[in-house]
């Protein structure tokens, strides 16, 4: 499987140089073939200095990877300005240059590809049922976390100069792609060592539904993270919402999931982190603006 992925993507990949070299430098490939998904389609950003010399980088994937470098690629004419946060998390001295692997959303099968396969198993009946209003289609994020963690991966560290450890992989996400962020990051432990969840999608359908079920909703997400959080065993993770838009639903939730870190061992601020951002909206500017704050901090080097 991961041979015929490498050899799809050498057919179809288009290598375009977007930046100047001391900027980075961007490279496309679609059409992209995973078992049981839509095709996929990257954009990868290697920077400065990777093509001149020889040595091993650490490796940040990202969802919704079309949102993240171009802005005529981007659903809203916005972007996380991935590559711009990269060099200035860099610039600081607190973070190596990572290659990161963007990771673009499928259309209509966002929502079923970002949605954490084991929450929609664990749903009650009528959660369940506004999941499956949503997806239209089979929740198919366990494949979507299978083939990342997999054949992308085996592809990745094949392809490009990367340092293949745990603890040099992360990968970030917003909105459902904050939740398949922590849901690689739980069901994967020995692949992804630090994960960034960005104003995570919580309430997993329209929040204005569920609002009769909070208990339920909060009692599922505390559930799921007790079976799965474990020791810290030298991971992180990066949590955060804001308080405008559709983020201003989301403090509850995440009140639960921050007091099951810190019932299970992990030491805020070192283990795992949790921000509001006060008057910060469920968009892609907001998330740019506090981009490289998070890389600052999720994938800071050891001391």
């Amino acid at each position: 499987m991961f041979r015929c992925l490498a050899v799809l993507l050498a057919l179809l990949g288009l290598v375009a140089p977007l930046h100047a070299e001391d900027a980075g430098r961007l490279l496309e490939y679609k059409g992209v073939a995973a078992a049981g998904l839509p095709q996929q389609r990257l954009t990868i950003w290697l920077p400065p200095g990777y093509d001149a010399g020889e040595g091993r980088y650490p490796v940040l994937y990202m969802h919704d990877g079309h949102n993240l470098f171009d802005v005529k690629a981007s659903n809203f004419n916005k972007i996380w300005a991935a590559d711009k946060a990269m060099l200035a998390a860099v610039q600081s001295g607190t973070v190596e240059p990572h290659i990161i692997i963007g990771i673009w959303a499928p259309g209509m099968s966002r929502y079923r590809q970002y949605l954490p396969r084991s929450v929609y198993d664990a749903a009650s009946g009528t959660l369940r049922a506004q999941m499956d209003k949503m997806a239209m289609m089979e929740v198919v994020s366990d494949r979507y976390l299978a083939w990342i963690a997999g054949p992308l991966k085996s592809w990745v560290d094949t392809s490009f100069r990367t340092r293949p450890g745990r603890d040099d992989t992360a990968i970030i996400g917003s909105s459902m792609g904050g939740l398949m962020s922590c849901y690689a990051f739980l069901e994967q432990p020995e692949v992804f060592g630090k994960a960034g969840c960005v104003s995570s999608h919580w309430p997993a359908v329209d929040p204005r539904v569920v609002e009769g079920e909070d208990a339920a909703v909060k009692a599922l997400w505390d559930g799921w993270f007790a079976a799965r959080l474990g020791q810290p065993d030298g991971r992180r993770v990066w949590m955060d919402h804001g308080t405008a838009t559709l983020d201003q639903f989301y403090a509850p939730y995440q009140q639960v999931v921050d007091a099951r870190f810190a019932a299970a061992g992990w030491q805020k601020g070192r283990d795992w982190e949790s921000k509001v951002y006060e008057g910060a909206e469920h968009e892609e500017n907001a998330w740019a603006a506090r981009l490289p704050e998070i890389l600052g901090w999720l994938l800071a080097k050891e001391p």
